[in-house]
């Protein structure tokens, strides 16, 4: 396309090695960049147009007398149109190349002219974006050039494409480069040891837009990570129809939540960005089953997500059940081919990896929250570090459903209580105002939805914070629950271990909290 248009219009063409061969290759006449400079490309084609006969022809204002007989002066050509690659530092790092290999692949000449052109935009227009080739050629052809607002478009866009490249670089950069013990930090520095950095600096790149935001008034698109195609925002879809931005979120939720068991089998089943149940099992299709008994009625519309292979035997348990979408590692020809073919709508997706990401970000207006990802990896989190505070020592199949209760509650917006039994929940009281409503909804849900039977009795429960007063602990006690854990530390915790005591139900504290806000 550009090839064509260089030459029918008879443009003259500078370009470096590669791209010069390429284009001569095509037909066009090209003029190699070091006849420009009057200096060879050296260091290994470090060094190629770091130079003023190239730098003057982009950056020079010829409206102005001056720069204009400055060129005359030193017998350099101006440059109507500069077109910039930049070396592809993101899909070397994805290639898995060595460190010495990402680097070569740091573009230093080609943001320089990108960012001059992009400067220079009242006399030069700079394409960086592939996509606009078909707008040059059309130009070229009919020679109208450009016009100012056109110029200050493309260099908008190049100043974004220089800024994503670069913040590129940084995230890996940051993540490789870490700060040395042999810099200490001064008496003012509150950057926590290097941890936060001065700026924050971070890029995705557009996927697709979606049909819609979280309501249909609303615009919505998709960004990804240049650095990691193996995670949850790059999913390979294998069926059904295309995701929404709240088929993103629930599913995000239900992934995570089901790599809080690893390497345990487990199984969650996700309803507007909270779990409506969660289970661990020997099988998928055991632990799936023991999610949907959770909360049938909630399940109906819901995203299941599965960290082991989907089988043909929770494929067919699946079946029955309107979900949105369904996630996993893996999936058995068997079980893909069922759930696509009777399950059309169904949107089937594909996670290479377990969630990798240790920051969450968050906008506010005006500014970003960025913290450490809350994960099972505190102190609290290990049932060993854990403090009996009321009642006897858990028992070995107690201490389990307790470990799993703990883990489930991670991931349930606060204030959260969880019930659960046999390693699955059985009722949760998510995202209310106090504890005690949040027991209460945690009890009613487990003994209603399941035909009346009463599945608090002998269950386990935990509370992803401490109970302020001991009314909140009281309505699991009274609803038949035989342990609790719980962070503990309120003003108030006596009076609650005391509750405990008097119940005799065992209850441990962890010391550590999960609020999910």
């Amino acid at each position: 396309m550009l090839a064509r248009a260089f030459i029918a219009a008879g443009t003259q063409v500078v370009s470096t090695g590669s791209t010069a061969q390429q284009l001569r290759d095509l037909g066009v006449q090209v003029t190699p960049v070091s006849e420009v400079t009057g200096f060879p490309e050296c260091l290994d084609g470090r060094v190629k147009t770091l130079d003023p006969h190239i730098h003057a022809g982009i950056l020079a204002d010829v409206t102005r007398e001056d720069h204009a007989s400055q060129l005359q002066q030193f017998n350099i050509e101006p440059f109507d149109v500069v077109i910039v690659n930049l070396y592809p530092f993101a899909q070397t790092v994805r290639s898995g190349a060595s460190e010495p290999d990402i680097i070569e692949k740091i573009d230093i000449g080609g943001p320089t002219m990108v960012r001059a052109a992009a400067k220079n935009h009242a006399c030069v227009a700079i394409i960086t974006d592939p996509h606009d080739y078909a707008l040059v050629a059309q130009r070229i052809e009919d020679g109208t050039g450009f016009s100012l607002e056109e110029r200050q478009w493309l260099a908008a866009k190049a100043f974004a494409h220089t800024a994503a490249y670069d913040a590129t670089i940084h995230e890996w950069t940051a993540e490789h480069w870490t700060k040395p013990d042999s810099i200490h930090n001064e008496p003012d520095d509150q950057d926590h040891d290097g941890q936060f950095s001065g700026a924050y600096t971070r890029t995705w790149d557009l996927a697709h837009t979606l049909r819609y935001g979280e309501n249909p008034h609303q615009t919505a698109a998709l960004y990804t990570d240049p650095l990691n195609t193996r995670s949850f925002a790059h999913a390979r879809q294998l069926g059904g129809k295309p995701m929404s931005y709240n088929n993103y979120v629930d599913a995000d939720a239900a992934w995570r939540a089901v790599w809080d068991f690893a390497p345990a089998i487990a199984v969650a089943v996700v309803k507007h960005n909270n779990p409506c149940g969660l289970a661990v099992a020997d099988t998928v299709a055991q632990a799936h089953l023991k999610a949907h008994a959770c909360d049938p009625m909630s399940a109906y519309g819901g995203v299941i997500a599965a960290n082991s292979t989907v089988t043909l035997e929770m494929a067919n348990n699946i079946r029955p059940i309107f979900t949105e979408v369904i996630v996993a590692p893996d999936y058995e020809p068997e079980a893909l081919e069922l759930l696509r073919t009777k399950k059309k709508n169904l949107r089937i997706l594909q996670v290479q990896e377990p969630p990798v990401h240790h920051q969450q970000i968050r906008q506010i207006d005006g500014g970003l929250l960025v913290q450490d990802l809350d994960q099972i990896d505190a102190p609290g989190d290990d049932p060993a570090n854990w403090t009996l505070v009321s009642g006897q020592v858990a028992d070995e199949k107690t201490l389990q459903d307790l470990v799993f209760a703990w883990r489930a509650v991670r991931c349930v917006k606060s204030n959260a209580i969880l019930i659960a039994h046999d390693e699955a929940t059985v009722g949760i009281g998510m995202g209310q105002v106090n504890r005690v409503d949040s027991a209460n909804l945690a009890v009613t849900r487990a003994n209603t939805l399941d035909d009346g039977k009463n599945r608090t009795r002998g269950a386990v429960a935990s509370s992803d914070a401490f109970f302020p007063f001991a009314d909140g602990a009281q309505i699991l006690i009274d609803a038949g629950i035989k342990a609790i854990v719980q962070p503990g530390g309120s003003i108030r915790d006596e009076e609650v271990f005391q509750a405990a005591r008097e119940a005799d139900i065992t209850m441990y504290v962890t010391g550590t909290r999960h609020f999910f806000h």
